[in-house]
């Protein structure tokens, strides 16, 4: 009696933190890759007879800071400013005469490319999942919170760079999958279900560790770029904010550092992606499968085969809509109820894919399944084929 109070208090115990680690204001949606020649950094300081005229004159100043620093040919402002797109504010004080400001300068690149920005077309990297790991506070983290490491990559704007970064935005279920563990798995079957979710042939891990001398004082962030499913060192440096303050451009500039060193290692060769994450997949997937049988425990029956929803015209026109990715968690107590969940799930009309990306047996699985119709859809569906389902943040929860 007291043992089995005992189990269901831990299994409401762990149904809540489970809550908990999905639910929460995280994720940091990265910005879309532009093709525009952007300059940060564009530090004003004006006055004018308004706050009001004294901006507009600071945005003109620093139309005319960027084109230099680009190093444009000399010409009037009002040529300049018919190729800016639009104006970044990162920071910025109005006054009643004055205005103080960092900014940032897009330019249009049809307009401004024929002066700047030229050049021939440079090798592209393989998409590469960005898993960025920031020690601070002896704590490490990577999207648990919303942290500043992991806003400046989610801001640094990326298509002048060689390399196709995939950035995640770190809500939901992402949160649990990209954890500051997963850098140190090796399993390449791991890492392959992982880097299919996210449609990335391999993975960088940039680390930030800032250590603080004292409160208030400078900022010590030592940086390293690491990458691959063995967390290989590629370089590493350090850089010193002056105060808690500075540390947002200090990040800044390490992000800008640690892509250069992941361009020059893409022209050095060495980031290719990992021969094993694509080789012998049959290999493993079969030893994976292998193992599953072999976990079954003895006179439990098998699932059958995955089952296929028939490629009726009356089903396709039925399971119409948007494709959305959405988490499902689901107790797997041992190898059969993972098969079960996972064909039931594919059974459901609509669905496109479903594969585990977390796999615990003896605790709770996490599988990311595409469906037409999104969340309401496929609880509706495995209600109807019995299933008990909660939902929280965007990830469902399903149990028998």
């Amino acid at each position: 009696m007291l043992a089995g109070l005992a189990a269901l208090a831990l299994a409401v115990v762990g149904g809540t933190a489970l809550v908990a680690q999905i639910e929460g204001d995280r994720g940091i949606a990265p910005l879309a890759n532009s093709e525009d020649i952007q300059v940060n950094g564009i530090k004003v300081n004006v006055t004018g007879k308004t706050g009001a005229e004294a901006r507009i004159a600071g945005w003109k100043q620093a139309q005319k800071e960027a084109w230099k620093k680009l190093g444009g040919p000399d010409m009037p402002l009002e040529s300049i400013d018919a190729m800016v797109s639009s104006i970044v504010i990162e920071r910025e004080q109005i006054g009643e005469h004055r205005y103080i400001a960092t900014l940032g300068v897009i330019f249009d690149k049809a307009k401004a490319g024929q002066f700047v920005g030229g050049g021939g077309a440079a090798i592209r990297s393989a998409p590469l999942l960005v898993i960025p790991v920031l020690y601070s506070g002896g704590v490490r983290q990577v999207f648990e919170v919303r942290g500043p490491w992991q806003r400046a990559w989610a801001e640094f704007q990326a298509a002048q760079s060689t390399i196709d970064y995939v950035r995640p935005v770190g809500a939901g279920g992402e949160s649990l999958i990209l954890t500051a563990g997963q850098p140190g798995r090796r399993s390449r079957l791991w890492w392959r279900n992982v880097l299919n979710q996210f449609e990335a042939a391999d993975v960088v891990i940039p680390v930030a560790r800032l250590e603080r001398q004292w409160p208030g004082g400078p900022v010590r962030g030592t940086f390293t770029a690491r990458h691959g499913p063995d967390n290989t060192f590629l370089a590493s440096f350090v850089l010193t904010a002056p105060s808690e303050e500075q540390v947002p451009a200090m990040l800044e500039q390490a992000v800008s550092r640690i892509d250069g060193i992941y361009r020059d290692g893409l022209e050095r060769g060495l980031l290719r992606p990992d021969p094993t994450l694509q080789a012998a997949g049959a290999a493993l997937d079969s030893a994976f499968e292998e193992l599953r049988r072999k976990m079954v425990p003895q006179g439990v029956p098998t699932v059958a085969a995955t089952p296929q929803a028939p490629p009726t015209v009356a089903t396709e026109g039925a399971v119409s809509g948007v494709v959305e990715t959405v988490s499902v968690q689901f107790a797997t107590p041992n190898a059969a109820a993972v098969d079960a969940a996972l064909a039931a799930v594919r059974g459901v009309p609509g669905v496109r894919g479903a594969a585990t990306v977390s796999l615990a047996i003896g605790g709770t699985s996490v599988m990311r399944v595409s469906v037409a119709g999104g969340t309401e859809r496929l609880a509706a569906a495995l209600k109807g084929q019995g299933w008990d389902v909660s939902s929280a943040n965007g990830t469902l929860r399903i149990s028998r």
